[in-house]
């Protein structure tokens, strides 16, 4: 398993709840496994732990292993070459990543050097070569040119190039379509899995929008409040999701030509790392909550299909699709 995350916690001191409690998640090379949930879920933090980049202060449980080996035992030069080599991560705001004073040249030669794939001399041929690999039309061009000069898209595959300037094995998408027009957005996620397909790379997806999710990922983990609570297939998860909170995603997701659907928006607001709970943390804002969720631990059931849903009653209930009458 290229990564594998087995009853990760994060303990922050003064928080009320743990930033992140018993995560576990699996990525194997050449899959794409989606990451959903609201914001403050804690899908960048779990993504952010196979760079072991977590915030000051944070007690650490569980353990985080990419291609076999202990991330949070990784210490000095290891932990750089890790960072540098076998992991890379591709961020939302590509204008962000790079200096808005620089050639597009200089921060693709910059990371090739640093990260030892090649030297200085041979280093603008190559970035050349990266960017034509990503699919920009004029590569020769563009690394003379400064950020300001290129598009959305354009500056997103610039990123992509450099998060695989050292060939990594393993790629985190933070939500890396998500500020792009839908048509970029399908040529980014076009891009992404021809990638995928020639290099071997494990991909974690993260992204907010759980159709998307289902049609792209190979498999879907679904987080609330610093846990998983659900994980399945991405072909059963559209219609045969389990757990209320992923059904309330999907019920408060509009569908394209469909205009008869009524949205239902999840009431409530997800908790704060301020707000304590001692049970199911969707209790309160659960349509089928009952007075034993309140105390119930959270714990990852196996479904009869696959996949998993941390709900006390999730073999009393119907799936999604049997209980709304929808189809994908």
């Amino acid at each position: 398993m290229l990564l594998d995350i087995e009853n990760l916690t994060l303990l922050l001191p003064g928080a009320a709840r743990p930033l992140l409690a018993d995560v576990s998640l699996k990525v194997a090379s050449g899959e794409v496994v989606g990451l959903v949930g609201e914001s403050g879920s804690g899908k960048s933090t779990t993504a952010k732990a196979a760079l072991r980049i977590l915030p000051d202060g944070v007690t650490a449980e569980g353990r985080v292993r990419v291609d076999g080996e202990d991330v949070l035992a990784m210490t000095g030069a290891r932990l750089r070459e890790h960072r540098a080599r076998t992991v890379a991560m591709v961020h939302q705001d590509p204008r962000s990543a790079l200096n808005p004073v620089r050639r597009i040249g200089d921060f693709l030669v910059e990371r090739l050097v640093r990260t030892g794939s090649t030297d200085r001399r041979d280093a603008r041929a190559r970035a050349v070569e990266l960017l034509g690999s990503v699919g920009l039309p004029d590569p020769e061009r563009h690394v003379r040119q400064h950020p300001h000069e290129l598009s959305g898209g354009m500056l997103q595959r610039v990123v992509i190039a450099g998060a695989l300037a050292a060939e990594p094995r393993l790629l985190l998408a933070d939500e890396a379509t998500s500020a792009l027009d839908v048509t970029t957005q399908a040529d980014i996620l076009a891009l992404l899995r021809t990638l995928r397909e020639q290099r071997e790379l494990g991909l974690l997806f993260i992204t907010h929008d759980l159709h998307l999710a289902a049609a792209y990922c190979d498999r879907v983990y679904v987080m609330y409040a610093g846990r998983v609570v659900e994980e399945q297939q991405a072909e059963r998860l559209f219609g045969h999701a389990r757990h209320p909170y992923t059904q309330g995603l999907l019920e408060c997701s509009p569908e394209l030509g469909d205009t008869s659907r009524v949205l239902r928006p999840i009431p409530g607001r997800p908790p704060s790392l301020a707000d304590g709970f001692t049970g199911c943390p969707f209790a309160d804002r659960c349509p089928h909550t009952e007075s034993a969720c309140e105390t119930w631990q959270p714990e990852a059931l196996s479904l009869q299909d696959g996949g998993t849903a941390a709900c006390r009653r999730v073999h009393d209930r119907r799936p999604a699709a049997e209980a709304t009458g929808r189809t994908r």
